[in-house]
């Protein structure tokens, strides 16, 4: 059982980012960050090389958590999601979102299944899984790949990135792709 004590007890949203790699995912990361309108937000992320933290936001930094002077703090999940998230859920200072950027070879079934399968699910609830597809790089391998396919199926919002790099026959295969997929999930 986790144990937080009942005056953290409260329903932190949680927004997992997802697709394969070089789809955009950390691009979208940024931009929340730099835009979060006084929210605070935690970022859990592989590693934090995969975002490039701008120095003047930076606080403080210990060896698995940065705080940004815009409110927001990112974690490395290197030890553990469930470590990562009890973390954060322990905190004093309350973060009002928590974002999770999976890798781009990741399935997002277990992170989902993180916060609806287990004591996390009192604590948080889960409000969108956003999977970015990268329309340029996007090829029929990508078809064939299990990984992609999940990515897709358990997508919300699904972000259709470089769109502008692509024909109009390129992408409408891509969108008919998508909506195949989402038709039998």
């Amino acid at each position: 059982m986790l144990e937080i004590s009942p005056s953290k007890l409260r329903s932190l949203p949680v927004t997992i980012i997802t697709g394969f790699l070089g789809s955009g995912k950390t691009t979208l990361l940024n931009q929340i960050l730099q835009n979060n309108q006084n929210s605070k937000v935690a970022v859990l992320v592989n590693e934090f090389g995969d975002i490039n933290i701008d120095g003047q936001l930076l606080v403080s930094y210990e060896e698995d958590m940065v705080e940004l002077s815009n409110g927001c703090i990112c974690c490395t999940i290197n030890e553990g999601l469930v470590e990562a998230v009890t973390k954060i859920l322990a905190r004093e200072e309350k973060v009002e979102r928590l974002i999770i950027e999976t890798t781009g070879v990741a399935d997002p079934l277990p992170v989902i299944l993180t916060f609806v399968g287990t004591d996390f699910r009192d604590f948080t609830h889960l409000d969108a899984v956003i999977t970015i597809v990268d329309a340029e790089t996007f090829t029929p391998q990508h078809f064939e790949s299990e990984v992609a396919l999940k990515q897709i199926a358990y997508g919300d919002i699904l972000l259709l990135n470089k769109v502008d790099l692509v024909n109009k026959e390129q992408l409408t295969v891509l969108e008919t792709y998508i909506a195949s997929i989402k038709k039998k999930s």
